[in-house]
């Protein structure tokens, strides 16, 4: 990760024109002059993935969206005619991937890749995507859009939750490079921690859905953030939360899911929350009385994974990621359990089969799915939830 920033730039935005390094304009600049031909020399200029290596896939995907700024979703409320501006000039770091929790989970993907694999192909291109998003300007900008009036549910507790567990990948980090994008992310880090502080104690009743709302995923996203950065206020909160909200829950419907436009599963992303919350013994009691299906014979069959019928359908496609969810949270239940527990077989056979389904489904074909599908994948296939801050106890 010591290589010079300049040939990494370079190698980010040299096209099969031939066109000279030093004459080439920002990658976005060249997105919104050129033609579509153009767009894909860019996106034909990035390094092949190694093969059979998932996670090159997955950040060709986020290196090809995080600084795509049309087509775009924007959440925002407009107070007036000077409201009305484009992604880039309301989102200056997080404008890309069609909307700004898909930008801001893009960019923990490739923060993500260059630390657990930082000697791969795809190092120089990501540190140069990622120093051209972490300037102070564009951070400054950020936190001018958080921080203003009628923005106070913006984000959460999705959005939120995946910056945190970005900023939570770069505090881990020794690397000078990292250090420094950390630093740069904490005047908004800062931002967001107050917001979220004055929301939890004000939030009555637990969000039990299998989209962006739910605060299930939400609170175990942000608990790995407190446990990592040390903030042990946020780290109460969301215990005694997370406990009030769930400890007395039993029977999850689980043959009501999915919905039909689920990437979350809510019986199982509680159940992974709950993991970290609560001791060994303790969870594999609870889990018993709030999911008594999980079979004990070692099964892998006993859940069906989703099923995408049209992958160009934005809503429908959503099921691709309520596969890769499960599989991480089945196996973060898992590793949690005892080693003796009864359970654990079936809970690792049916992620695998979760696993492949979802795997198997990711492609660029459609941007619909490939603008964020491939977070999922990654925070599935390097563990995410299983390493550092989200160990179980």
């Amino acid at each position: 990760m010591r290589r010079a920033l300049g040939i990494a730039a370079a190698m980010l935005l040299v096209s099969c024109s031939g066109e000279a390094p030093e004459e080439a304009a920002p990658v976005e600049e060249r997105a919104a002059m050129a033609p579509a031909a153009d767009e894909a020399e860019v996106v034909l200029n990035l390094p092949a993935p190694r093969e059979g290596v998932t996670e090159d896939r997955m950040a060709l995907l986020a290196l090809t969206c995080v600084h795509k700024q049309y087509p775009n979703k924007i959440s925002h409320v407009l107070s007036s005619d000077a409201d009305a501006k484009t992604p880039k000039e309301l989102f200056p770091a997080f404008y890309g991937c069609f909307d700004w929790h898909s930008s801001v989970h893009g960019h923990w993907l490739l923060t993500r890749i260059l630390k657990t694999d930082p000697e791969g192909p795809m190092t120089d291109v990501i540190i140069a995507s990622l120093s051209e998003s972490f300037t102070p300007e564009n951070i400054a900008g950020e936190v001018a859009y958080v921080s203003a009036d009628g923005r106070a549910s913006f984000e959460r507790p999705y959005g939120l939750a995946w910056f945190l567990q970005l900023v939570a990948e770069l505090e881990e980090s020794d690397d000078p490079q990292l250090r420094a994008w950390r630093e740069t992310l904490r005047p908004l880090e800062e931002a967001i921690v107050v917001k979220v502080k004055a929301w939890l104690p004000n939030l009555v009743y637990p969000i039990r859905l299998g989209t962006h709302n739910q605060s299930a995923f939400g609170f175990a996203l942000m608990l790995d953030y407190a446990r990592t950065v040390g903030d042990e206020e946020l780290e109460a909160l969301l215990v005694q939360k997370s406990r009030a909200f769930h400890l007395g829950d039993i029977n999850c419907p689980l043959a009501y899911e999915p919905s039909g436009e689920d990437f979350l599963s809510p019986c199982f992303q509680e159940a992974d929350l709950m993991r970290r919350v609560l001791p060994q013994d303790e969870f594999a009691e609870w889990l018993s009385s709030f999911l008594p299906q999980i079979p004990v014979d070692g099964s892998g069959d006993w859940l069906e994974p989703g099923i995408v019928t049209d992958a160009s359908d934005g809503k429908l496609v959503h099921l691709d990621g309520v596969n890769l969810s499960r599989a991480w949270a089945m196996t973060g239940i898992a590793r949690a359990l005892p080693e003796d527990d009864p359970r654990k077989d079936a809970l690792y056979a049916s992620a695998e089969l979760h696993r492949e389904t979802g795997i198997a489904s990711i492609s660029s074909e459609n941007y619909e799915g490939s603008h964020w599908l491939g977070s999922f994948a990654t925070y599935l296939t390097t563990a995410r939830g299983i390493t550092g801050a989200g160990a179980p106890k």
